[in-house]
């Protein structure tokens, strides 16, 4: 049954007055559940510089947890969003692969609800403008909302309208006020950003027009959990979604989900659609039907389902230990490629530091010259690894290993092998 706002704020406020600090962010059970535990870890996007490299670092719990009443996926909050995003260190553009699925999702969703130059899109957590820059070339009125003022600066100057703030119930209304209401409200992987989820999704139901139409990308729960893609947790994701925790999200502030696609990216994404549950002229569609019963049969209700997923981390730790132990004792090097969140919480929960790991590259500049967080592994160029010819280059954004395999396919002239960690340790020659 669905929950109303008023008993999710009932909810709430009970969670708040006991004892159990730990409570649902979403509706204010407390949690008893745990999916997997992967330790202490630092925050992922928080790069060290030379100077910090023998400084103390703050670590925190990675703990999930499951609520068994709306079965939201979620990690207790450490820090403060201003905390993590305020100056962030991940431009979406650096991705070819992802610019392509963005012009792609553009030319899409013009075509699919008729947008043209008098219609608004808005973009929540909009980037570098990687997105809105295909709006803007079709010259669709658009803005894009940012908290990361750095990250916001690199939109603007591509010409991408860009406001610095959080996205929430308050800025809605100010939105509102200057007429900015949304035909389209957009936001790529920011869903699971978002401590307040209640506070996020009602603001997305003030600033969307009477008609208009909200489309969320985000990892889906069930590839996660099939594909044992536990590195995709980290303390910048405080949730983890199925179709069936977001339908009870957004059905809580009256907003109807009525069309999903499923997407490669990241490892497997859903790309949900939403309208205000008053809008009738939008049904439901067969594949959101047929999701919603794949997830029931999968046992998205049953807390048993969950319970399986740490035993099959721990044996990914092991097995990636293992292989790196025997080709460090062969006297083969080692070194990573890409310094995304995903692999900061792989090398952290294994413990792989410099001993195995030598260096790891990035093409964002932004990072070179600083050390991964907890390992304090170096980051450099992709031009290094041309210059030390390593053994094996470890591909920790795994979910473009495709795009980095080309771009580096010139290594196997020395014999070096691609190594891919997950789903399982995978070697490419």
């Amino acid at each position: 049954m669905t929950s109303t706002l008023a008993e999710i704020k009932e909810l709430n406020a009970i969670a708040t007055s006991s004892n159990n600090s730990c409570s649902c962010r979403f509706c204010g059970t407390p949690l008893k559940h745990t999916l997997v535990d992967l330790g202490m870890s630092p925050l992922c996007e928080s790069f060290l510089s030379v100077e910090q490299h023998n400084q103390m670092e703050p670590f925190y719990p990675l703990h999930v947890y499951v609520c068994d009443n709306c079965y939201l996926v979620q990690l207790e909050q450490y820090v403060s969003p201003d905390h993590i995003f305020t100056e962030y260190a991940y431009f979406s553009s650096y991705a070819v692969t992802w610019l392509q699925h963005a012009k792609a999702y553009t030319d899409l969703i013009v075509e699919r609800f008729n947008l043209n130059s008098e219609s608004h899109v808005v973009e929540v957590a909009s980037n570098d403008g990687y997105l809105l820059q295909y709006f803007v070339e079709k010259n669709i009125p658009c803005l894009g909302i940012e908290p990361a003022a750095n990250v916001a600066k690199v939109a603007i100057e591509k010409g991408v309208p860009t406001k610095v703030v959080f996205f929430g119930v308050e800025s809605a209304r100010r939105l509102v006020a200057e007429g900015k209401q949304a035909d389209l409200l957009l936001g790529n992987n920011v869903l699971a950003q978002v401590p307040d989820i209640n506070d996020f999704v009602a603001g997305m139901k003030i600033l969307l027009k009477p008609d208009g139409v909200i489309t969320m990308e985000f990892p889906h729960l069930m590839r996660l959990m099939e594909e044992n893609q536990f590195d995709t947790i980290y303390h910048e994701h405080f949730s983890y979604f199925s179709w069936i925790a977001t339908e009870k999200i957004f059905a809580a502030h009256g907003l109807t989900l009525f069309d999903v696609e499923e997407l490669p990216t990241h490892g497997g994404s859903l790309r949900i659609y939403a309208r205000h549950s008053e809008d009738d002229s939008k049904p439901i569609s067969d594949r959101a039907i047929a999701l919603k019963q794949r997830e029931l049969d999968y046992g998205f209700t049953k807390m048993e389902t969950y319970r399986n997923f740490a035993a099959q981390v721990e044996e990914t730790k092991r097995k990636l230990l293992e292989f790196l132990i025997k080709v460090k004792r062969e006297g083969k090097t080692v070194v990573g490629y890409g310094a995304p969140g995903k692999g900061n919480t792989l090398l952290n929960y294994c413990g792989i530091r410099t001993d195995f790991l030598d260096y790891t590259v990035d093409r964002n500049p932004y990072k070179h010259g600083k050390f991964l967080p907890g390992t304090h592994i170096p980051i450099y160029s992709p031009d290094k690894i041309a210059q030390t010819k390593p053994d094996y280059v470890l591909i920790l954004p795994w979910n473009f290993k495709d795009e980095i395999m080309q771009q580096m396919a010139f290594i196997r002239d020395w014999g070096g092998q691609f190594l891919v960690p997950i789903p399982e340790v995978i070697v490419y020659p």
